[in-house]
């Protein structure tokens, strides 16, 4: 059901007269905001053209009906038609902005953008050079797609950009400002990116939690185990593993069992999921601000719902231990887990569900991600998993199980690793920066809170920079110094600077030891005979690149 559907017209100006046939462009906001546009293409949209002269002409009488049932929503409607249109003809444009593709009046370049940003904003960086600036609606977007621009905004002038670009999930009193992602670098996010350097993921912590890890790699392999001859989302189960190794490190214990499929239903994983899911949401209100206190989406409405909903499957377990550190008896010798360092700490409550709820988002989608792109890609390229396994079976590692010390002994696979990361990086654009200042960058003007993407995506498949890009070659990365710690901005899947993914230690870890685990135990075979080179490798756009299809197997004891 669309609730607006409008025309533009737009005649060309010659010498200070309008002249010719109109030009008719149909615009339809369906009722989840979702634009739709007919008939246009960029040719129609010359230098000579000017959007002056505007007529827009409401069609829907369901909408006028509707909003005269109200009169604050028949102001609003009308008095944001009235501004942008305003806007068009007397607001003045920024010098010297990045070099952008043709706008469209009122929406800018959102027509451009399709349902995978990543591949049309890396077209338009083709056409349009290594730094480019974008309009969405009133957003100014500017995205930088070399490593020579992303060296400038994420080292250079790492300060500028250290803000977000917040979603509107998370820009609520409630949640951004105990946020480690969305905060600014505040007294607040440096405690917290203290915490978790000191606390999760220092080479002390590391080895601390080493047995966690390992126990929780033992379920997944046990599971498995019981699996024969039944078809397994490798996806979910990588997710549930990752899931139950932070809960052992966040609270002591596991929030999930493997062995109950349905028991996450509607859950605990699925509330996770969800915050992910409207994290990642287009909003209006970003495009529109006049519309963003209205959450016409219901996008920050169910996004807290959703957050507070996750809170509930652990706040039992807040309260138990919180009374417990807080008895005569309590001895920081008895500390065992984050959750007890945070509550002596002196963190309230909703202080440490958002942290763990954080942690939850950042260390398990992004892994799953990670875990499912690699198998796909070991699958379609029998020559390098044979290779893999060659390496995983040699005589050295002779042990029942593969243990954390061994990983070392596999640079085939680690490089394995690099290569997906390259193909198929967890966040194409990273997480959103804002510019804090209006500063300079390879000569152009970025003003203040412009939205500043990162085209990770673009530069690890820029043939420029890398050898035949669009194949899978982990020989790329052998002997290579090239490596994701920040330093080479062709390659930063994890981006650099002070806004760095923190749990890199963690996550890339978690992936060697999942996949190597799967090598050694298990032969990989994909249910009723399909053929591996056929493999569907589409991904599916959002804050986390998955595939479009899960990879289902069967995993046969070898």
């Amino acid at each position: 059901m669309s609730i607006l559907n409008f025309k533009i017209q737009l005649r060309s100006k010659s010498s200070g007269v309008y002249s010719g046939t109109p030009k008719v462009y149909n615009f339809k906001f369906d009722i989840l905001g979702i634009l739709y546009i007919s008939p246009f293409s960029e040719e129609d949209f010359t230098d000579e053209q000017q959007t002056n002269y505007i007529f827009i002409r409401l069609r829907s009488m369901d909408l006028i009906a509707f909003l005269r049932e109200s009169n604050m929503l028949f102001l609003v409607f009308t008095s944001f038609f009235f501004l942008l249109l305003i806007k068009l003809k007397f607001s003045k444009t920024i010098k010297n902005l990045p070099p952008s593709p043709p706008t469209l009046p009122i929406i800018g370049n959102l027509h451009q953008m399709g349902d995978k940003p990543h591949i049309s904003i890396t077209n338009l960086a083709k056409e349009y050079g290594p730094l480019i600036s974008l309009r969405l609606g009133s957003q100014l977007l500017v995205v930088a797609s070399s490593p020579e621009t992303a060296r400038e905004i994420l080292k250079i002038q790492d300060r500028s950009f250290s803000s977000r670009f917040v979603p509107s999930t998370y820009r609520q009193s409630s949640v951004l400002p105990y946020s480690l992602l969305w905060s600014d670098c505040d007294q607040t996010w440096r405690t917290l990116r203290t915490i978790c350097r000191t606390e999760l993921f220092s080479a002390k912590a590391m080895d601390t939690y080493s047995s966690v890890r390992g126990e929780k790699i033992s379920d997944m392999l046990e599971f498995l185990r019981n699996k024969q001859g039944e078809v397994v989302d490798i996806g979910d189960l990588a997710f549930k593993t990752m899931f139950n190794t932070l809960s052992c490190i966040i609270f002591g214990k596991d929030l999930i069992d493997l062995k109950e499929e349905h028991e996450t239903r509607g859950g605990l994983k699925d509330s996770v999921e969800n915050i992910l899911e409207y994290g990642g949401k287009t909003d209006l209100g970003d495009f529109f601000p006049i519309f963003r206190r209205l959450d016409l989406q219901g996008i920050k409405k169910g996004g807290l719902k959703q957050i507070k909903t996750a809170f509930s499957f652990w706040e039992d377990i807040i309260k138990d231990r919180r009374s417990q550190i807080c008895s005569p008896t309590w001895s920081s010798d008895q500390v065992n887990s984050l959750l007890d360092r945070l509550i002596e700490q002196g963190f309230s409550d909703f202080q440490i569900n958002q942290f763990a709820t954080e942690l939850y988002i950042a260390g398990t989608d992004t892994t799953t991600s990670v875990v499912g792109w690699a198998i796909a890609e070991l699958l379609t390229h029998k020559d390098v998993l044979s290779e893999v396994e060659r390496e995983v079976g040699k005589k050295q590692i002779d042990f029942d199980k593969i243990s954390e010390s061994q990983l070392s002994e596999l640079p085939y696979l680690h490089a394995c690793i690099k290569e997906t990361l390259r193909m198929h990086p967890t966040g194409p654009f990273l997480l959103p920066h804002r510019a804090q200042e209006t500063c300079e960058v390879m000569g152009y003007t970025v003003p203040k809170d412009t939205q500043v993407f990162v085209n990770i995506w673009a530069i690890s498949r820029d043939p420029k920079i890398w050898d035949d890009p669009l194949s899978f070659k982990p020989e790329r990365f052998i002997d290579s110094k090239v490596d994701f710690r920040g330093q080479n901005f062709e390659f930063t899947p994890f981006g650099a600077g002070r806004r760095m993914c923190p749990g890199l230690p963690l996550g890339f870890k978690s992936v060697e030891l999942i996949l190597a685990s799967l090598i050694r135990e298990f032969d990989w075979v994909l249910p009723n005979g399909e053929d591996p080179s056929k493999l569907d490798m589409n991904d599916k756009f959002g804050v986390i690149l998955h595939k479009e299809k899960p990879v289902n197997l069967i995993f046969k004891p070898k």
